[in-house]
């Protein structure tokens, strides 16, 4: 494991001039720098004292270095190709009723506006109601018409990540990914572009055609596109490979995508030419992919996944594995502590909005995209992309400090995910649970901003943290484990 980006080498300190390295007190910096010193600032702040025990205990934890070796090691090897493109009722054994939705559990009473209208409108694609109005009325109770409960789960309990509010529904095409070394799988719905889409929760009539024609026709031609290609000896699509040529082509895999996007149409065009199938259907389908400069995120999103669960269920171990949000909590697992949640209120980002909306606009933060963060990019790889900083509201050096702070809380860096702006350095990886409450330095995301009122849309995008009562949460958890 890499050493803390702000941690001097002997030969730093015995070569050149020296480096004073400071830590949250502004005014030191200023003072030696004037004088001519190097000075190398930490933005540190020390543990809440109720948490220093807890700290004190898993810091000591004798299993922990070797846990997390082991974690970041299987979370490093882990790969991704594109298997397949199959109906969620098929690869998740969804059934009409059931719906599955971003971050940690949640009941509809406590969903957030765009959440409810991420359902209310999976009910109408779903045929499962007459109007807006009918199907709210069924998710307040619990039921369906026919009496059948209505069942909401996490994604993240089925393999699964959503963007935003990540509704899943039965009828719905997903990706799905394999890591060949060891088979597990990960799924994600196909990217509806941006806008009034569902997952920004829109359910407008645009909204519901849109994704009819998404069931009827491009996720069957993607299937045979993808099928096709798997039984040809270039074999199945490297995704994770596609992801690090992205980062050197100047996206960070979360809010800029635009590489990765052309990449894998490039990738599918020529299998989509020799289908067969009506040439405007094909037409509608690659132009629908390739103007969407989103469409690869729902591919970097599984990717994520299948590495952040290689790492899980290590005792000992203070690796995050998941972090997530449902618009209403933001939640994080730990490898070292299961499936548990560690829960807080999410928070809403700060950024640039779009047309008339404001900060009274924006729901708090929502999605499991920030399983990209958690892997190492998006947010934590900004310096890769910094055409991002104009899209969520940074200036120049935004990027590249929000680059360097994440070193100093991740125990590890991605031997293939690479920032070519740095020297080619490994983006920051794997995020230490123990770090973050010692320096009080918290991950992070850059998301979009979907409006509060269901049905709105996105209203912006921007930049945001977790709350720090996840992490204190987590460390007495491993507190009490060891």
């Amino acid at each position: 494991m890499t050493q803390p980006t702000f941690v001097p080498s002997v030969a730093d300190l015995l070569a050149g001039p020296a480096t004073v390295v400071t830590a949250g007190v502004k005014v030191f910096d200023e003072a030696l720098a004037q004088q001519g010193v190097a000075v190398r600032a930490v933005d540190w702040r020390p543990p809440a004292e109720k948490v220093a025990d807890a700290v004190a205990g898993v810091a000591a934890d004798p299993r922990r270095a070797r846990a997390n070796e082991q974690a970041l090691a299987a979370m490093k090897a882990a790969g991704a190709v594109l298997a397949d493109v199959r109906p969620a009722s098929e690869v998740l054994g969804l059934e009409p009723g059931t719906f599955l939705h971003a971050g940690p559990p949640l009941t509809f009473d406590r969903a957030s506006g765009p959440m409810k209208g991420a359902l209310i409108g999976a009910m109408l694609f779903e045929g499962l109601a007459s109007s807006p109005e009918h199907a709210e009325a069924q998710l307040v109770t619990g039921e369906l018409d026919s009496g059948k409960p209505i069942v909401l789960d996490a994604c993240h309990h089925h393999n699964t990540v959503g963007p935003m509010a990540g509704v899943v529904s039965p009828s719905m095409w997903m990706f799905e990914l394999v890591d060949p070394g060891s088979g597990r799988k990960a799924y994600c719905s196909l990217n509806e572009g941006l806008g009034k889409v569902l997952r920004y929760g829109a359910y407008g009539g645009e909204v519901i055609e849109r994704l009819n024609w998404m069931k009827d026709i491009v996720g069957p031609l993607l299937q045979q596109a993808v099928r096709q290609r798997n039984s040809t000896p270039a074999g199945p699509i490297d995704i994770r490979g596609i992801t690090a040529q992205m980062l050197q082509m100047g996206d960070e895999g979360h809010n800029r995508n635009r590489a990765g996007t052309m990449m894998l149409v490039r990738e599918l065009v020529p299998e989509l030419l020799d289908l067969g199938a009506n040439p405007a259907d094909v037409a509608d389908v690659v132009r629908f992919c390739n103007v969407n400069d989103h469409f690869y995120l729902n591919l970097v999103m599984p990717q994520c996944k299948l590495a952040m669960d290689a790492g899980r269920d290590v005792p000992g171990s203070t690796i995050v594995v998941a972090m997530a949000r449902n618009g209403t909590d933001f939640g994080i697992q730990v490898s070292g502590t299961g499936d548990r949640w560690f829960t807080g209120p999410a928070q809403v980002a700060e950024g640039l909005f779009l047309g008339n909306f404001g900060p009274d606009d924006a729901n708090p933060d929502i999605g499991d995209s920030a399983i990209t963060e958690t892997a190492g990019i998006g947010g934590f790889a900004m310096a890769a992309a910094p055409a991002i900083v104009a899209f969520i509201g940074g200036d120049s050096n935004t990027a590249v400090d929000a680059t360097n702070r994440m070193y100093q809380i991740t125990a590890d860096e991605h031997p293939v995910l690479q920032i070519a702006s740095m020297g080619f350095r490994g983006v920051p990886f794997g995020i230490d649970v123990l770090q973050v409450v010692r320096s009080q330095i918290l991950p992070q995301i850059n998301t979009g901003i979907a409006g509060r009122v269901a049905g709105t849309g996105q209203v912006g995008a921007g930049l945001v943290n977790p709350p720090m009562q996840c992490f204190t949460e987590a460390i007495h958890a491993l507190a009490e484990n060891i």
